[in-house]
């Protein structure tokens, strides 16, 4: 009888142990909750650039600067919520303050006046424009003259879209997305497609995409573009390239990069450089 009560009081005591383990965890899980509701919302736009920013098949916010943005943003002490946008709209919940930070590309000029760029570039963007390998590549801005250029739908491409417009000898014709604008070129509904490389490298996956081709137009930076309706941009600005140095030193993001203007294809439009 006593062995079998010994056996009892352990087997009670090791319950009692457990017990005290689930609550544990569960009380360190609750708090972590609460802490993390508690941080002040960041409300962050953002579009469909995958693998830089894109909305899943969950529905939610994913990518490689997403990630970013939500590392920087807790390490700054704010919790983001991710609102996903087109572009267009993007611009305008900047300037009217519905959003407060994008993370998108430095030197746009329609944004100009209406936000601070952080001092951190998360990845350099790359534009090219692609092409069968049976048309020249480009290597002048002035080989898209007399030619039919492909954009995707709700990108700006920075204003560069209207100068192509402007031109009165260039065609311009749209595609609703990266796959599209790929299929296009190969069914010779267009002659060049303009698109960023990460977008369609993702996406060139058919056997027939072997015949695509690429030409570098121009390189970008990305940056964090913080509204400047909000009175505490400046401020915002600071906490996130601050965030993200502490962040770097602890090996927890990739280190600054070095910002340099970039590359631009000969011909390009100067008023569009930096």
């Amino acid at each position: 009888m006593m062995v079998m009560g010994t056996g009892r009081n352990r087997f009670s005591r090791g319950m009692a142990f457990l017990a005290l383990l689930v609550a544990g965890v569960m009380l360190t899980a609750a708090s972590a909750l609460a802490e993390e509701q508690s941080l002040p919302v960041l409300r962050v736009a953002y579009t469909e650039f995958p693998p830089i920013e894109y909305r899943n098949a969950e529905g939610k916010a994913d990518g490689m600067v997403i990630e970013l943005t939500r590392k920087v943003a807790r390490e700054a002490g704010y919790e983001p919520e991710f609102i996903y946008l087109p572009v267009g709209r993007i611009y305008l919940y900047l300037r009217n303050g519905q959003v407060d930070v994008w993370p998108g590309l430095t030197g746009i000029p329609s944004l100009r006046e209406d936000v601070l760029e952080s001092w951190v570039s998360p990845v350099p963007v790359e534009l090219n424009a692609w092409y069968v390998e049976t048309t020249p590549p480009l290597t002048h801005f002035d080989d898209l003259r007399g030619r039919t250029v492909i954009v995707i739908g709700g990108y700006t491409y920075g204003v560069l879209l209207e100068r192509l417009q402007e031109a009165g000898d260039i065609t311009i014709t749209e595609a609703p997305n990266h796959r599209s604008g790929i299929d296009m070129l190969k069914r010779n509904r267009g002659d060049y497609l303009l698109d960023y490389l990460r977008p369609v490298q993702e996406i060139l996956t058919h056997p027939s995409d072997r015949l695509i081709r690429n030409s570098k137009v121009r390189t970008r930076n990305s940056a964090w573009l913080f509204s400047l309706a909000s009175p505490r941009s400046s401020t915002l600005r600071d906490e996130f390239d601050d965030a993200y140095l502490r962040l770097a030193e602890r090996g927890e993001v990739p280190p600054p990069r070095k910002i340099s203007k970039g590359f631009f294809i000969p011909g390009f439009p100067e008023d569009l450089q930096p």
